[in-house]
């Protein structure tokens, strides 16, 4: 088995010195406990608030102590970096507080929202550059002018004052529940300078204390390279969980993570949807995609964790309002709810209307609809999306459109055709 030598891993000392240099800029988030989430799982349920901060993540820590840290000819140089969300917050903020020139480099399809929140952070100390389609293509804009200008690059999560800074947040976790030995700890991991810091603490000051970092089903780069014990490049993701969807983790993080971590799990991007909806419907809380990865961990630890104390950090809030409807519709494929079939209906009067009142059930909502006319001599078809009230329902759903012969095909387990129609 291949060995990974830790090249480095933040010390106590430095961890408590970006911790001095972040009173004021980043917020002491509280640590509260979940009356919901407790009652369900018999356990003490902690949330860590980072989606608290100013910025709505903790990523203000990270690159606040990278920025602070640059040398008086690296900030007359400036700085530059690549990201697509979170970070881009964190460093616009920290220009400005900082007073340092700085460049951001993002993807062309951001969010008009999430621009605006970078430009309103950094107000004139920063420049947005929106480069290419992906994070990657900003990332190599951003390496480039870094080279070619002798930019201070402000790496994500690579870095090691960046890990000390989200390291603070694991300080702060073991501060406030001092009166309380903490059992475990979920932390969502993306690139892994959350989960470096945080764990690297807590291996100094609470060894006993279980780390399990959770990732992103479609994105599970941490697990895959310390099952493979070297950094492991995917070569596709699912880009949903933009907080935490990497392809390669941090060589440093990573080096850290395989030695700190208890376990890596992932969960689905269906279960962290429906999360995000009883967060808001349940708790008031928004949260963005990463930000609800720990609490969705916690089903699989049901048994572990009854009794203990147990602390969620949740990361960000930075959940873009337009994207509620893909959301909501992950959630429902994911509870096996919402249904897309191909229909055929006879080419005769009454064929819909038949279809509504004898082969839908009585709780069944037809949520999509997109007909074409004339398929074949027979039939037209339709792509329809059916939501169902219970999962119990969809066997006798099918079984009646076979028995009249509306049934063409269901979409749900062919994921590339259902990709293209729906």
């Amino acid at each position: 088995m291949e060995k990974t030598k830790t090249i480095y891993r933040p010390t106590l000392e430095d961890i408590e010195a970006a911790a001095e240099k972040l009173k004021g800029i980043a917020s002491v988030t509280p640590l509260i406990k979940n009356a919901r989430y407790s009652k369900h799982f018999d356990a003490n349920i902690y949330f860590k608030r980072e989606d608290l901060q100013v910025v709505r993540s903790y990523k203000i820590r990270g690159a606040y102590n990278k920025i602070s840290s640059l040398s008086p000819s690296q900030i007359k140089n400036e700085i530059v970096c690549a990201s697509a969300g979170n970070h881009a917050q964190g460093v616009a903020i920290s220009c400005k507080l900082l007073k340092i020139k700085g460049t951001i480099f993002m993807p062309s399809p951001t969010p008009n929202q999430k621009i605006e929140q970078v430009k309103m952070f950094g107000e004139d100390f920063v420049e947005v550059v929106l480069v290419g389609d992906t994070f990657d293509d900003a990332y190599h804009a951003a390496m480039q002018q870094s080279e070619e200008m002798n930019k201070t690059f402000v790496h994500p999560f690579n870095d090691e004052k960046v890990i000390e800074g989200q390291a603070t947040v694991g300080l702060e976790i073991i501060d406030q529940a001092k009166a309380h030995p903490i059992h475990y700890v979920f932390v969502p991991v993306g690139g892994g300078g959350l989960a470096a810091g945080l764990s690297s603490v807590f291996k100094i000051l609470s060894p006993q204390t279980k780390i399990i970092s959770v990732e992103p089903k479609g994105a599970p780069a941490m697990l895959t390279s310390i099952r493979a014990n070297r950094n492991t490049e995917l070569s596709t993701i699912d880009s949903f969980v933009d907080g935490a969807a990497v392809k390669r983790v941090g060589d440093l993080s990573f080096a850290i993570c395989k030695e700190t971590l208890h376990r890596v799990v992932t969960v689905d991007e269906g279960k962290i949807c429906q999360t995000i909806l009883d967060l808001y419907n349940k708790d008031a809380i928004v949260v963005e995609p990463a930000g609800a990865l720990s609490l969705c961990a916690l089903e699989q630890f049901s048994e572990e964790i009854k009794g203990k104390n147990v602390v969620c950090v949740i990361s960000g809030s930075n959940n873009d309002i337009t994207r509620m409807a893909e959301i909501k519709e992950r959630a429902l494929l994911y509870a096996n709810l919402k249904h897309y079939f191909i229909v055929k209906f006879p080419q005769r009067t009454g064929a819909l209307r038949d279809f509504v009142v004898d082969i839908l059930g009585p709780n069944d909502d037809i949520t999509h609809f997109e007909y074409t006319k004339k398929a074949n001599r027979e039939n037209d078809v339709a792509v329809v999306g059916i939501q169902l009230q219970s999962p119990d329902d969809l066997e006798p759903l099918i079984t009646n459109m076979k028995l009249h012969n509306f049934f063409g095909d269901y979409l749900n387990d062919k994921p590339d055709l259902f990709q293209f129609l729906v």
